[in-house]
């Protein structure tokens, strides 16, 4: 037995994405869950919920039905506060437009999720790049860090069951709603399940920095806001190296990641407190 799943999806200026996350919904296998998905377009001024709607038949034929919000307004955490609200499952599955979930990751999330105790979910996630060699060499460093290789990270993907929805209301006005949500939660009561996802990583050093800049800020604000949420971060393995370990086996790498984590600390010109990552 599994529980029913509603996968939201908030998109904003999405377009390019889109398609391929809902086509990989669509062939995913959810081992006799009902799913209902919801694509929250937010502000977008491109063909995002065009593209969303376009997908309603194929949806339909797999009995699974398809809502697209169109808000005028861009805004993620607003844009996962409508969805919450249209949403007729306990169990929430919360997915970024850009990911390419694996065929097994809903049918692994339904079932590590039933449980009538609170539970907070995830699979395994494949980081991909693209253009940029930077990015590329910036991206195996990032990746092999304990933050990826351990615990549950939920960037990108994340589940929770209806026991674990209660943990929190609305999603407040912050930014980081990946790590608001996965430290509401024990380690105990985190899963990482082993099907896969693929996320990609933004391409660019410039883009890197800035992204990385807003995600410091957003983490920075969880802590400041909810201090006792963070306790809440998986233990570091025993296993796992010092930085100068990791730099050690990836020098090149390492430079990589350390000019971006000093770039962002520069002198810089604002920037908005929500904007699209890529």
């Amino acid at each position: 037995m599994t529980v029913d799943l509603s996968v939201l999806i908030p998109a904003h200026d999405e377009s390019d994405y889109i398609a391929q996350c809902l086509d990989a919904l669509l062939g995913s296998d959810p081992s006799g869950a009902a799913v209902e998905v919801i694509v929250m377009a937010n502000g977008c001024s491109d063909a995002t919920a065009d593209i969303a709607r376009a997908h309603a038949a194929r949806f339909e034929r797999r009995g699974w039905p398809l809502t697209v919000l169109d808000l005028p307004e861009g805004d993620k955490m607003k844009a996962l506060n409508a969805g919450d609200a249209a949403a007729c499952h306990g169990a929430r599955v919360y997915v970024d437009a850009d990911v390419v979930v694996g065929a097994e990751l809903l049918a692994q999330l339904a079932d590590v999720l039933d449980a009538d105790t609170p539970r907070y979910a995830s699979g395994s996630p494949i980081v991909t790049t693209d253009a940029s060699a930077f990015t590329r060499v910036y991206a195996r460093f990032w990746a092999s860090l304990p933050f990826c290789t351990h615990g549950v990270p939920g960037f990108g993907v994340f589940a929770v069951n209806a026991q674990g929805r209660k943990r929190w209301g609305p999603f407040p006005n912050i930014i980081s709603d990946d790590t608001f949500v996965r430290l509401s939660f024990l380690p105990k009561e985190r899963f990482r399940v082993p099907a896969t996802y693929r996320w990609p990583m933004i391409e660019g050093f410039g883009p890197l920095v800035r992204v990385r800049r807003r995600q410091d800020i957003g983490v920075a604000e969880v802590r400041s806001l909810y201090p006792e949420r963070w306790a809440n971060h998986d233990p570091t393995p025993p296993e796992a190296r010092t930085l100068v370990g990791y730099a050690l086996r990836d020098p090149v790498g390492f430079v990589a990641f350390a000019a971006v984590g000093v770039s962002v600390r520069l002198p810089h010109r604002a920037q908005p407190r929500w904007a699209r990552g890529r």
